[in-house]
């Protein structure tokens, strides 16, 4: 991401995109949605109007999209006739754009902010992901949610948040330097929502994944399983982030 990011706002909607595009279609094909090719098409749609919606800065467009997506999913498979699985096919259509058509969209919204200043803060999303594994090996103690993800400790997600919530204010304090986001409360807000919205999306995956019964999303980063894997920890953060600073 790095690359776009510094290429310019255009590169980083474009690449924002396709990133929507690769979650959508790993998600697909572990749920099974892949079956239902035209809910996944509507969803696609959605996450591409969404995305250019973004790059022409269209605010009022960007929060419609997701209301008519939602309603295009729950429409599009009516006529087939075959209410067998109705439910679990929208369910799965609408799950699948929102994560990664409008919540991770949000992502290439912040690159029409002034400077990219809120993409800078999520940068501090891998480092969370560290911190918390980190704390965790040093401390150890209870486990977080066990069933869900043995190898959280509750001391890790504790340190990571305390960690995590004192750098992004930091940071904050200089990048909204004389706006009204530089507010003492408002900025460890901003690294609260920071730090929890990583670890829930991190913990959010591995719900899905222990639901499917499978132990990663894809097989494209041999030793990392699939992009979703990596990027789980940003869905919630990019939408949460966005409209706070909004």
């Amino acid at each position: 991401m790095i690359v776009p990011v510094l290429a310019g706002q255009g590169w980083t909607i474009a690449a924002v995109t396709v990133l929507g595009i690769l979650c959508l279609r790993e998600s697909s094909r572990a749920t099974g949605l892949f079956r239902e090719p035209i809910v996944q098409a509507m969803a696609r749609v959605g996450l591409v109007a969404e995305n250019y919606a973004s790059l022409d800065h269209w605010y009022g467009l960007v929060v419609a999209i997701p209301s008519l997506t939602m309603v295009l999913i729950a429409v599009v498979s009516i006529p087939l006739d075959r209410p067998s699985g109705y439910i679990q096919r929208t369910a799965l259509g609408i799950f699948g754009f929102m994560l990664f058509g409008s919540g991770l969209a949000r992502l290439g919204s912040m690159a029409n902010d002034l400077n990219y200043r809120p993409i800078v803060l999520l940068l501090c999303v891998a480092l969370n992901d560290v911190l918390a594994f980190t704390v965790g090996k040093l401390i150890g103690g209870r486990k977080l949610i066990p069933v869900t993800s043995p190898g959280k400790t509750l001391s890790g997600a504790l340190g990571a948040l305390l960690l995590v919530t004192s750098l992004v204010a930091f940071l904050s304090h200089h990048i909204f330097l004389g706006t009204a986001i530089d507010r003492t409360w408002l900025l460890i807000a901003i690294g609260v929502l920071v730090s929890i919205t990583a670890q829930a999306g991190d913990l959010m995956l591995s719900s899905i994944k222990r639901d499917l019964g499978i132990k990663d999303m894809g097989v494209v980063l041999p030793g990392h399983g699939g992009i979703l894997d990596r990027y789980n920890s940003m869905l919630l953060v990019a939408p949460a982030v966005f409209h706070l600073i909004g």
